[in-house]
């Protein structure tokens, strides 16, 4: 046992000291944190089909852009279609003041002999718009997997979206992932910021994004910080250059993402549904800059979970004013639009 005399009782409150300093820095709470639930928002005609497979949102003035994979799959007579939906209709809906299901316009895709010009198309995986112009990135697997970056016109209408088919700039992957390339992407007014899907520390452990002009000409590659499992699509920035990412994880793609610690859980916890299911669905909160991207020091939003036999595989996220977020899946399991309130 310790007497305490003078001699000792300094470093006793030394000790004391240290350990409550990190108590204070490494205590985790026991309880654990809120998840929220994802309201759904039911869709009619073509693109509630799960074979819409929506793979990125934007949003076009006051109209939410719907991009499926294969806008080939929906019958015109150009290329194919894309969707939207107006905000008002939107908000009208989660208010209750509005039908039972939302019915999106169509919009004409003119799109003359891509598929012919890309060897391996796998359809488009990211859209943004800077005023009428709008950027998509392409998924391609000729042999190992390609991304390209594409742009084009919409027409103030809605009446067609037309992409220039006669430049298109190659994105190489950063990893040996089958299915991934930059399947995020963010538009400022004077650059195209694209994002690859697999940033965890055992498949890439120098993740990088890259910098375009909007010609589609690379400036330069910035850092973006190792993050588990998937990155499938990100909000625009707001007037500090903060945003939102979709960060994913399906059981079923242990082997090809190899996932790391995540130290994000250790930090933060995992709530109810995430503590029982390996499914991960989850908001992460980041920051741009010319030096790089980096993650924001602030907890995740966790989704509550179904279970991992109906992982939902998010692919497009936008902010809906300062009151949430819209997101949307592909096919798995089936094409959900849905709203999460912050």
């Amino acid at each position: 046992m310790l007497k305490i005399t003078h001699h000792n009782i300094g470093f006793i409150l030394f000790i004391t000291l240290l350990i409550s300093n990190c108590t204070t820095k490494y205590f985790i709470s026991p309880k654990p944190p809120e998840e929220i639930k994802v309201e759904r928002i039911p869709l009619a005609g073509p693109v509630a089909s799960r074979y819409s497979e929506i793979s990125g949102l934007a949003w076009y003035n006051d109209y939410l852009i719907l991009l499926p994979q294969y806008p080939s799959r929906f019958e015109s007579d150009y290329d194919g279609k894309l969707f939207a939906i107006h905000k008002d209709t939107i908000i009208s809906y989660l208010n209750g003041k509005a039908d039972s299901t939302i019915t999106p316009i169509e919009i004409d895709f003119v799109a003359p002999g891509l598929s012919d010009q890309i060897n391996g198309y796998e359809g488009f995986e990211a859209i943004a718009f800077f005023d009428n112009k709008i950027f998509m990135t392409i998924e391609s697997s000729p042999n190992n997997m390609l991304g390209y970056l594409i742009s084009g016109e919409i027409q103030s209408d809605l009446s067609t979206i037309t992409l220039n088919t006669d430049k298109i700039t190659e994105i190489q992957p950063q990893a040996s992932i089958n299915n991934a390339t930059d399947e995020t992407m963010l538009v400022t007014s004077d650059k195209v910021v694209t994002i690859y899907e697999g940033n965890g520390k055992n498949v890439n452990p120098f993740p990088i994004a890259h910098v375009f002009d909007h010609n589609l000409n690379l400036l330069e590659t910035i850092s973006f910080p190792n993050i588990e499992y998937r990155i499938t699509d990100a909000t625009d920035f707001d007037v500090a250059n903060y945003f939102w990412v979709i960060n994913y994880f399906y059981p079923g793609d242990e082997n090809a993402y190899n996932p790391s610690i995540d130290s994000i859980s250790i930090v933060y916890g995992k709530g109810a549904t995430h503590s029982k299911y390996t499914t991960v669905e989850r908001l992460l909160k980041l920051k741009y800059s010319e030096s790089g991207i980096t993650l924001v020091q602030e907890a995740p939003i966790q989704l509550e979970l179904i279970n991992d036999n109906n992982a939902r595989n998010w692919e497009g996220i936008v902010r809906l004013d300062d009151i949430g977020f819209l997101l949307a899946t592909d096919k798995y399991p089936e094409t959900i639009l849905g709203f999460v309130r912050r």
